[in-house]
């Protein structure tokens, strides 16, 4: 069975730096793409950025040289190190994972339908 957890949210003041996690159990690498969606408050489900070992990675605009996606293959664990926090990425943040093989070739998936399995979220709240 495919599960996502993610860990690493919490309070922080703006300016300030997170790091997210997010374990990925039975779950072939090889062929994943590993994405961040966040939920802010009254917000649809946004795509934030993506990691994929063949195709490289996909980040919003709006965290573009803020965050940082990241892989450990050895603890199949994907990282989002989100810097400059704003208090607008005050949000609910999800992983979920998709098969490459299932989107159309040469493309990193980013949106929220593309993704098949979702982790339980973990809440980012950055303060003022």
């Amino acid at each position: 069975e495919v599960q996502l957890v993610e860990s690493g949210g919490g309070l922080v003041q703006a300016g300030g730096s997170l790091r997210l996690a997010c374990k990925v159990s039975e779950f072939d690498f090889a062929d994943a793409a590993i994405g961040w969606f966040r939920q802010g408050p009254g917000k649809d489900l946004d795509g934030v950025s993506t990691f994929t070992s063949s195709l490289g990675t996909y980040y919003a605009d709006s965290v573009k040289g803020r965050f940082t996606i990241s892989n450990d293959n050895a603890k199949s664990t994907v990282y989002l190190q989100m810097d400059s926090l704003k208090p607008e990425d005050t949000a609910v943040y999800y992983c979920g994972a998709t098969r490459l093989r299932t989107i159309v070739a040469g493309r990193i998936p980013h949106f929220r339908y593309e993704f098949d399995y979702w982790g339980q979220g973990t809440q980012v709240t950055v303060s003022s």
